[in-house]
């Protein structure tokens, strides 16, 4: 299978939504499953990664029914899990399989989490770790996964030092330090996304939060709540840099999620003169969200240091686009993490080249020299099983001569399944047999 994204005649326009966001889906079911009572949650996302999540509730003996985009979660408290040995696919779900360690380190049972290939190659020593100092055991495979949980008894609580920023560890240890006695303490070196600690005071948990540093006392009880969750933004950021990179563009994004935590990419965007306008801004839940409006521009250069990154770690494949279309240079350093997602995507990121970009990839970032507007070469491209490298190219095909073909592209099932019917209802050239068109 494969999908051609050409260049439009006009601009792209229209109101348009994404699906929601799955970082927040993800710990909603979670912290839904270990509450007392029912949790209501609104705007789940179909993708495959939150369908991880879901099959994991039940076998864990929670109560799950999905009904659209609802799901019912009927928690089982403190008690969550199961006695006898539990074995869950994780799928590609990073998230699921780190945070699910957290949950079942403080389980009643032993949880072996596995996952695909892609998954089966991403580190979960990082995990592991704190979750060992805590108590529990947990063996990987030579650093990946299978991952191999066997809870401590009791589990306690400890004062963790990432070295990396990572949202996915710090909630693993946070789950962990709600079953855990004493106090759980977390400090990252840079600020990652904050969506387990709003969540959890939304279900009834008492937090501090000081700088990098969040303190969780255990021995908390979850009360069910209701979750509304906002569209996603790392979903929303592909629909804005296509609709930056063709003339004549004017495109809304209805319901977005804009937690600080996330808007790094539109801090980047706007800083190469990217014109995004923020509307209707509310908060649901404890999470801000909003209305995005955005029009057509020519970009300039910029530098993305490291502090940066966490903030927009998920949108830098698509800010490479835009990169190569924008004038000047761009140069990202302090990116490391991106060769230890669902692929080495700064390897991945290399095959901009091959449409004419000038791209140099380096260990922990890439220097581009954009066009100035010109466009680029049509090719075919890999999407190497990851979703936002597909759609990256998805997008660099509305600026490129013939456009660009993507091999393989249903892995953005994973994140945003309706994504090229989107590009197609704004007036995208979308052929192929790869996206449901």
């Amino acid at each position: 299978m494969s999908v051609r994204v050409a260049p439009p005649r006009g601009g792209l326009a229209g109101t348009v939504s994404v699906p929601g966001d799955k970082s927040i889906a993800h710990r909603a079911l979670l912290l839904g499953a270990l509450a007392e009572g029912t949790t209501a949650i609104t705007g789940v996302p179909d993708g495959a990664d939150v369908a991880a999540t879901l099959g994991a509730l039940g076998l864990l003996g929670a109560g799950v029914a999905r009904d659209g985009d609802v799901v019912r979660v009927t928690g089982a408290g403190a008690a969550l899990g199961r006695a006898e040995p539990v074995a869950i696919d994780c799928g590609n779900s990073g998230t699921t399989m780190r945070l699910l360690a957290g949950l079942a380190a403080g389980g009643p049972g032993p949880v072996t989490l596995d996952g695909d290939a892609s998954l089966r190659r991403r580190p979960m020593e990082r995990v592991a770790v704190p979750l060992r100092r805590m108590g529990a055991e947990v063996e990987t495979t030579d650093g990946h996964a299978p991952l191999r949980v066997r809870p401590g008894r009791p589990l306690r609580g400890v004062d963790v030092t990432l070295p990396v920023a990572s949202a996915q560890v710090k909630s693993a240890v946070l789950l962990a330090g709600l079953r855990a006695r004493g106090t759980t303490r977390v400090t990252e070196p840079l600020a990652s996304r904050d969506h387990t600690e709003r969540l959890l005071v939304h279900f009834g948990a008492t937090l501090a939060r000081d700088g990098t540093t969040v303190t969780l006392a255990g021995g908390q009880r979850l009360r069910g709540a209701a979750v509304s969750v906002p569209g996603d933004l790392s979903s929303a950021a592909f629909l804005i840099v296509a609709a930056l990179l063709v003339p004549g563009s004017t495109l809304r994004i209805a319901d977005v999620g804009i937690n600080p935590t996330r808007t790094g990419a539109l801090a980047i965007l706007r800083r190469m003169g990217a014109p995004i306008t923020i509307e209707a801004p509310r908060e649901v839940a404890g999470e801000p969200r909003a209305d995005l409006v955005v029009r057509a521009a020519r970009l300039c250069g910029t530098t993305i240091p490291a502090a940066e990154v966490p903030a927009a770690i998920d949108e830098l494949p698509v800010l490479a686009v835009a990169a190569a279309l924008a004038e000047g240079t761009t140069t990202l350093v302090g990116a490391e993490e991106l060769r230890v997602k669902e692929s080495d995507r700064l390897a991945a990121l290399a095959a901009l080249a091959q449409l004419g970009a000038r791209i140099e990839v380096r260990p922990d970032g890439f220097c581009i020299h954009g066009s100035a507007g010109r466009p680029l070469r049509g090719g075919r491209v890999a999407a190497h099983g990851d979703h936002r490298i597909a759609m990256a190219f998805a997008v660099a095909g509305l600026a490129a001569v013939d456009g660009v073909e993507i091999a393989d592209p249903a892995c953005v099932g994973v994140s945003f399944p309706g994504f090229f019917a989107t590009l197609a209802a704004v007036g995208a050239p979308v052929a192929g047999d790869g996206w449901g068109g």
